[in-house]
């Protein structure tokens, strides 16, 4: 982190690694305002969190792509998987707490689905976009 010190001027100085300093504050009240204004709520920061800390295992990433194709019981998303029903169905539940899932019984059989189709649609749009910008 660069080092932080005001000079006799009291202007703030920031030192990189190289040593060079940033002789100027730029400081824009117009823009800060209009950025601060334009952030969500901290409750909404807070849910985005959640959000992205469930999206962020492979697992979890793989239920949701498998079930862009429709309700799946729980058997066949372990099968998909290559995983064990309890080892599927613990990140399921796990899913299901974020609400991002939803589920039915059908006697024993449980099946999940996604709450929400825009999630899907997000996400293969991500995917979109990873392939724009990383692949060569």
């Amino acid at each position: 982190m660069p080092d932080v010190y005001l000079t006799k001027k009291t202007k703030l100085h920031k030192s990189n690694s190289n040593g060079e300093t940033c002789k100027v504050i730029c400081f824009n009240a117009n823009k800060v305002n209009e950025v601060k204004k334009s952030l969500p709520a901290e409750k909404e920061f807070d849910e985005l969190v959640s959000l992205y800390a469930a999206l962020g295992n492979l697992t979890r990433l793989k239920i949701i792509f498998a079930l862009a194709k429709g309700e799946i019981c729980v058997c066949d998303i372990a099968n998909v998987l290559g995983l064990s029903i309890p080892a599927t169905s613990h990140q399921l539940k796990y899913l299901y707490e974020q609400k991002l899932l939803k589920y039915r019984n059908d006697g024993k059989m449980i099946y999940y689905s996604l709450n929400s189709e825009r999630l899907i649609s997000i996400l293969k749009d991500d995917v979109k976009l990873i392939e724009e910008t990383f692949t060569v």
